[in-house]
């Protein structure tokens, strides 16, 4: 098994445990260190969405800084049951973790986050199908984390507000456009 350290927060230093599966890229420390000093380290009260958990790490890293709640999705049958297990190992009552298509549970979920994390696999067009449905699933000042492998700019609805580059990832904080 793979493992991932947590950062920060009332689970701080303890380690997640996931599998080996296709596509799957833990969210490095140094790029979570930076995502959560951009939203701030405290994450009270927020309310936030996964949408291609993984290793659990963002969402797990979200919930370990006081957020309110975490939806995390998981398509792939071994990272999701692996999720399962971090969350009975961390107590983490406040996860919600289901085993579901990130656009099929885009379509029936009708909740606004305060934080959506987005790190789809690479090269299958996933942020084309995405983008353009994740501002209404935003809250009023609601921000939205995207992990791809090429940088984005601030175009089709999205300003980028900060942005950086780990190694060949790209990592952005968005947020919709206002009319």
């Amino acid at each position: 098994m793979n493992q991932v350290r947590l950062n920060a927060g009332v689970w701080r230093s303890r380690i997640l445990k996931f599998p080996d599966a296709e596509g799957l890229r833990p969210t490095s420390d140094r790029v979570r260190q930076t995502l959560f000093n951009w939203l701030g380290q405290e994450m009270t009260g927020k309310a936030c969405l996964d949408l291609f958990a993984g290793t659990g790490a963002l969402g797990f890293e979200a919930l370990s800084r006081n957020a309110r709640q975490v939806t995390m999705l998981e398509l792939v049958k071994a990272p999701f049951q692996a999720l399962l297990q971090n969350q009975r190992l961390l107590g983490a009552t406040q996860a919600e973790i289901r085993q579901m298509d990130a656009l099929q549970f885009l379509a029936q979920n009708k909740q606004r986050y305060d934080v959506i994390f987005c790190d789809p696999p690479y090269h299958k067009q996933w942020l084309d199908k995405l983008l353009p449905q994740l501002a209404s699933h935003l809250a009023d000042d609601g921000l939205l984390y995207v992990e791809a492998e090429y940088a984005l700019k601030s175009d089709s609805g999205w300003q980028v507000i900060k942005s950086g580059k780990a190694g060949q990832v790209f990592y952005h904080l968005l947020q919709p456009v206002k009319a």
